[in-house]
């Protein structure tokens, strides 16, 4: 097993504009500021992305700034049909006019375009998501979602963690099993969801090319809330990885995990066929059964994403602790590859 070093409060960036110290926590025990980094504005990449589930539908929403470039997102998938739909807006050259802010506790995110209105804000003690995208997808429909999250958990999965460049890092908080009521209509056509909420939360500086794995499950089982948050790639983790299960709101660490992505016979992931996804430390046996692969990819030479962010069920075993193991029978969340120039 890996070393892996709690983070303590203070300052995340020293006057060189390097981590303090690389870590993981259960909060926002760094403080962040923009102002600490050290390297041109056009590096430092900031979003917040929101995903809302059941076993039926889901609801993405990103606002992020990338400095040279800012990208407003919703998408809708529809896991019964194995659909969805994606669409986005971009706008060039915003260093950090977006205005996000420096802690995921406090402080709203709002963006408004001819086109686009999304907001993440606080509000009596949760969360209000709202996004209206007019010519939203192939189709240009009317796209409109309002959702409440309520009941954040004690415990979240924070990591601060350097990549093998001066003054390059990475800080995020994956806030886990918020309790999600979301409205949304389609062109008129009304639906609704109830179930569990995840934030993305990021701020960084990133190095030009990089490959991350991300997994994520928000759901209940019983009378129980329970969901996990596993990954790599981002950045030197020999000090922490992200890895954690939540069982009722208290983070269980876990050490690494690989994503056992099936290849075809020209050595190509193969997506959509079946996945495991095992931790050395013997707290994650999961096998992860696709039901559809939101894929999205750009190559313009010098900038360039290839996307795969595959939401599906999950089958196994979480091991919380000596007395309490958490079986999956088809819990649907996602697992993604995520390949980026940028």
């Amino acid at each position: 097993m890996s070393e892996q070093k709690l983070l303590t409060p203070g300052d995340l960036l020293d006057n060189e504009g390097n981590l303090t110290e690389a870590g993981y926590a259960y909060g926002l025990v760094k403080k962040y500021d923009r102002n600490a980094i050290k390297v041109n504005a056009m590096r430092i990449k900031e979003w917040d992305y929101y995903y809302v589930g059941n076993d039926e539908y889901g609801l993405a929403f990103t606002i992020a700034d990338n400095g040279y470039m800012s990208l407003v997102s919703a998408s809708f998938m529809d896991f019964n049909n194995k659909t969805f739909v994606t669409d986005s807006e971009m706008k060039a050259f915003t260093f950090g006019k977006l205005g996000l802010p420096s802690s995921s506790a406090e402080g709203d995110v709002t963006y408004s375009s001819n086109r686009v209105d999304m907001s993440f804000c606080h509000k009596d003690g949760g969360r209000v998501l709202t996004c209206e995208f007019k010519r939203w997808g192939k189709k240009e429909q009317n796209f409109k979602a309002t959702a409440i999250l309520t009941d954040e958990p004690r415990d979240s999965m924070v990591i601060a963690t350097p990549f093998n460049k001066p003054r390059h890092f990475y800080y995020n908080q994956k806030i886990n099993c918020m309790t999600a009521s979301a409205d949304f209509c389609i062109d008129g056509e009304e639906k609704h969801i109830d179930g569990c909420a995840v934030l993305d939360w990021g701020r960084g500086v990133w190095t030009y090319k990089n490959t991350w794995y991300w997994s994520s499950l928000n759901t209940t089982v019983g009378k129980h809330k329970v969901g996990f948050n596993l990954g790599y790639g981002f950045g030197d983790t020999s000090n922490a990885t992200e890895n954690m299960i939540f069982f009722d709101g208290i983070a269980t660490k876990v050490d690494e995990v690989v994503f056992n992505i099936p290849v075809d016979e020209n050595g190509k992931d193969n997506f959509l066929e079946k996945w495991t996804i095992v931790s050395n430390d013997g707290k994650i046996n999961l096998t992860f059964e696709p039901i559809l692969d939101r894929a999205d990819k750009i190559n313009a030479i010098v900038l360039a994403t290839d996307q795969h962010q595959v939401f599906g069920k999950f089958y196994g075993d979480l091991v919380v602790d000596e007395t309490v193991k958490v079986t999956l029978c088809g819990k649907v969340g996602f697992a993604e590859k995520v390949f980026n120039k940028w």
